[in-house]
């Protein structure tokens, strides 16, 4: 007689998520950036290979940017991604700071007009 066959339990897929710091600087940054009122909205998509983060200036637009980060890419490019608002790719890099660096400069030259 034969025991009872075991099946193994299925695994949810894995998704990309942003820790607590990364977070923290991009909600910094979009904060400093509604202030100014260049957005107004943002979201944000999970996947299995990516995670991103968009902001909108209008609900219904485009994204006017879009930060991705992709793990995959860590050891090529560098795994985050800034895209601009018809989806080029502005700057690709291994550390947070440096992609956001383009936003921030914009974010200076709105502040000193």
């Amino acid at each position: 007689m034969t025991g009872p066959t075991v099946v193994p339990f299925p695994r949810p897929a894995q998704q990309v998520g942003f820790d607590r710091l990364e977070l923290t600087r991009i909600l910094d940054l979009y904060g400093r950036m509604v202030a100014a009122g260049l957005w107004r909205d943002y979201a944000m998509n999970f996947d299995k290979d990516a995670a991103s983060f968009s902001a909108f200036q209008r609900t219904a637009e485009r994204p006017q940017a879009r930060i991705e980060k992709c793990p995959a890419l860590r050891g090529r490019q560098g795994m985050w991604t800034l895209f601009g608002e018809s989806g080029q790719v502005l700057k690709r890099g291994h550390e947070l700071a440096g992609v956001l660096s383009p936003i921030e400069r914009r974010l200076v030259k709105a502040v000193e007009s």
